[in-house]
């Protein structure tokens, strides 16, 4: 059973890239090694694996990717962090501040 993985790494400049693949391993080691010179990646580097997550049907996985970024900061670290049940308060939004 081929797996997919939606990933996040915490880039040197203190932002985070989330992206999908099929081989983690090598996709790390493609942003690390700064193999794509206009990726996001490529200037922040070193970058750091931070968190990852696992799929077998890859547009369940794309949809994934898709939906965390358009996440705030705030809402990432929290899945990051592995505190998912903070993640509904996080999407509200916040008026009148």
């Amino acid at each position: 059973m081929k797996l997919y993985y939606v990933y996040i790494l915490e880039c040197s400049d203190g932002t985070y890239y989330t992206g999908f693949t099929s081989d983690l391993e090598h996709r790390y080691m493609q942003h690390q090694a700064g193999a794509y010179f206009d990726s996001y990646t490529y200037s922040r580097r070193p970058v750091v694996l931070v968190f990852y997550t696992a799929f077998t049907d890859p547009n369940l996985a794309i949809q994934t990717e898709k939906q965390i970024k358009k996440w705030s900061k705030a809402k990432k670290e929290a899945a990051i962090h592995n505190m998912f049940e903070k993640l509904p308060n996080l999407s509200k939004k916040r008026f009148g501040k």
